[in-house]
Order: C-alpha cells, then sequence, then structure tokens
C-alpha cells in the first residue's frame, strides 16, 4: 500500500479549502496519508488538517512566509524519513515551485496541473491539459521512485474533514532560509484572490482604458466576485499582472466566469475554459469567446454590467 504525503496550504493560520481536494486525490491513489503544511499559523492549520484523517501533520514554520529552499529541505527530509511514494500539492504559485524543487532534489517524478486520475497505486495514470488545453496528455510514472504531483485548483472533489485526530510533529525550528519575505503587503479591501474564488468576473480591451476597469470592480463587489483581467490590458498597464488570468497568468477554474470585453485570445482561455460556467459580454457577436461560452450577451458591457448587476440584487432579494 502506498504512503502519501499531501502538501496543504495556509494563510495566517487558517487552512487552504484546497487540503479536501490533495485528500480527494490521495483517496483514489489509496494508502496511508499524512499532510503537511508550511509557515506562520502552521501549528494552528496543522490542528485543522489532522481533521481529515491523517496518520500524522508535519508543521514547518522556520519563520518564513515562504522560503524554497528551507520548505523544500524540510520536505526533502521528512520523504526520505517517511519512505513516502507519493507528495501532491496543488497547482499554485506554492505548488509549482515546491514542488519541482522537491522532485530536483529527490530525483523524483514530476507531473504538474493534473485535472484527473485514473487507477491507483503505483500504476496511477494522470491527466493534464496541453497546447492551451487543446490536447489533454495522460502520463504515468516510470519506476518505483517518488512521484510527485501537483492538482489544478477546483478539479477534484474536495473530502469534507471527518472530525478526526492525527498527531502532530512540529519540525523546521532549525532552518536556515537563505531568503527570508521582509514584507507582506495587502491587497485592496474587499479582494478576492482568484485562486479561491467561486465567481471572477474579468475585462478585456472592451474596457477602453484604465479608468473603463471601475465597471468591472463595481460589478465585482456587488455580486461578490473576484477580479480579472486580459493580458492585453495587463500590458497596456491599465491593470496589475496579480489580476491576469491566462497561459501567463493564473489558470482558473471557478464555478462561474464572466469575461466583459475580452475576444477570447487562446492564451486567455487555456486559463479559464474549465470554468463550470462561462458568460460572456461583447459587441462583437463574432468574438471568439462566444465559442466556448455558456451564455452569451453581445452588447456594451458598461451598459450590461449595471443591469445585470441589479437583476442579480432583485433575485437575491
Amino acid at each position: 500500500m502506498a504512503k502519501i504525503l499531501i502538501i496543504a496550504e495556509q494563510f495566517k493560520g487558517q487552512l487552504r479549502a484546497s487540503a479536501g481536494e490533495l485528500m480527494a486525490a490521495a483517496q483514489q491513489i489509496g494508502g496511508d496519508v499524512d499532510g503537511a503544511v508550511f509557515g506562520p499559523g502552521a501549528a494552528d492549520a496543522a490542528g485543522q488538517l489532522a481533521g481529515y484523517g491523517l496518520g500524522k501533520v508535519l508543521a514547518v514554520d522556520c519563520g518564513c512566509e515562504y522560503s524554497g529552499d528551507g520548505f523544500a529541505a524540510a520536505v526533502s527530509d521528512a520523504v526520505s524519513a517517511g519512505g513516502y511514494e507519493f507528495v501532491i500539492l496543488m497547482q499554485t504559485s506554492f505548488g509549482r515551485d515546491l514542488g519541482a524543487r522537491l522532485a530536483a532534489r529527490l530525483d523524483a517524478g514530476w507531473i504538474n496541473d493534473v485535472i484527473a486520475l485514473e487507477g491507483s497505486g503505483s500504476d496511477v495514470v494522470a491527466s493534464k491539459p496541453l497546447y492551451a488545453g487543446k490536447v489533454i496528455s495522460k502520463l504515468k510514472f516510470n519506476g518505483s521512485g517518488l512521484k510527485v504531483l501537483s492538482l489544478r485548483p477546483r478539479n477534484f472533489e474536495a473530502v469534507q474533514a471527518s472530525g478526526a485526530s492525527a498527531a502532530v510533529e512540529q519540525l523546521g525550528s532549525g532552518m536556515q532560509c537563505k531568503a527570508r519575505c521582509t514584507t507582506l503587503e495587502a491587497k485592496e479591501a474587499g479582494f478576492i484572490d482568484l485562486k479561491d474564488a467561486d465567481i471572477i468576473v474579468s475585462g478585456g480591451r472592451g474596457i477602453g482604458g484604465a479608468e473603463g476597469y471601475e465597471a468591472i470592480r463595481n460589478f465585482a463587489n456587488e455580486i461578490g466576485a473576484a477580479m480579472g483581467a486580459s493580458r492585453a490590458i495587463v500590458d497596456a498597464g491599465w491593470i496589475d499582472h496579480s489580476y491576469q488570468v491566462g497561459q501567463t497568468g493564473k489558470v482558473v477554474n471557478p464555478q462561474l466566469y464572466i469575461a466583459a470585453g475580452i475576444s477570447g485570445a487562446i492564451q486567455h482561455l487555456a486559463g479559464m475554459q474549465t470554468s463550470k460556467v462561462i458568460v460572456a459580454i461583447n459587441n462583437n457577436e463574432s468574438a471568439p469567446i462566444f465559442k466556448v461560452a455558456d451564455y452569451g450577451i453581445v452588447g456594451d458591457l458598461f451598459e450590461v454590467l449595471p443591469e445585470l448587476g441589479r437583476q442579480i440584487k432583485a433575485a437575491r432579494q
């Protein structure tokens, strides 16, 4: 039976909901599952992660918000000592960096951006999208060594915590971080992280300029959505890169994705086309975005968004 380590994410002691997705993947592979969390607040988050019925949980805190070298060293030691066959992370900025470092350190197999698993144990087959989602590649690990997987968010049905308990082991007190976070800059009030969002509203060149993004901001705040953007308006300097959705930005998979004034370049589609429901708003009825949209509205986004906001508000009352 495989030994599996899931590496969950937390912020200020609050466990991310994606822990349930990691657990779902681990259960599909099958085996004995342990967990790990990192950073300030790891001890509190470890107690929450223990509720998923794990064998044990490793809490790794060297005082760094994130240290690629420090965290990778700690996990490498834990993996070697624990005899794990699989390590599973999320396909986030944290998971991409840590997973790659871990695989390189331990000469492990590494499959990232996984959207589905078939089979179990060492024979598990992982599916991942290629060529902006036009092709699905199915990959299988060779050999009996360590296997590292990262999961694209919101593609695995999250397992709910069972309320069970597990032993928590503290690691990292003597860890040497070569680079240390010195400052954290808070986002604007009401900011919702794209990777955690159930609803995302993104704007493209159709907003006309930096001032036009206020229409996106106002609508997103009204319905409780995260805000996104196409690469075109990021490159134009209308909005910060942290909002960019697409192949060179964030890959998202919300319940609802509203694309306003976005034509639908393939690079953008690669970052959002797995959304559960896609609504496109564009005054060009030939825009490529309509080909992937579940619902399309041909019209001026500056007229459509306020009216849509009023309709949603009325429906919620």
